[in-house]
């Protein structure tokens, strides 16, 4: 897990201000997840950071393709994929992450890995049903 590191966020070091991050997603990053569902990926993600009066307001923006079966002709194609993603990060004595909206951090930590939140954006934005554009429109033969 030592490559997920570049998406730790050491918060301590930052101003209150408004930050940005930028992060570059291909399946090496899917890897660390084992899962194995892409066959190829490529997503740019954005991860808008807000520190303020002992809070953060994070959201995440993804957008790219991953590569994939489709489930009515298993061919691969590329799915287009966006998501956005909204986190409250919040302070108190015992780490919560109960709330999918809110995560609580205790007082002492002093860095956020974002890698997790990342990874389930992208995933959750995949279609549950695939569907290769052709098999859509009906111009592919099955």
């Amino acid at each position: 897990m030592k490559d997920l590191n570049k998406f730790d966020i050491n918060f301590a070091r930052l101003k209150e201000s408004y930050h940005i991050f930028n992060y570059e997603i291909n399946n090496n990053f899917f890897n660390f997840f084992n899962y194995d569902e892409f066959n190829s990926s490529f997503i740019n993600v954005t991860v808008k950071f807000i520190k303020e009066n002992g809070l953060f307001n994070l959201t995440f923006i993804s957008k790219g393709y991953v590569e994939t079966r489709c489930d009515v002709s298993n061919e691969l194609y590329k799915q287009e994929v966006e998501g956005v993603l909204p986190l409250i990060v919040k302070f108190d004595s015992e780490y919560n992450d109960e709330d999918d909206k809110i995560l609580i951090l205790p007082y002492n930590a002093h860095k956020l890995n974002v890698a997790q939140y990342i990874y389930e954006m992208i995933v959750l934005s995949v279609p549950h049903k695939r569907l290769h554009p052709k098999v859509i429109d009906g111009t592919m033969e099955l």
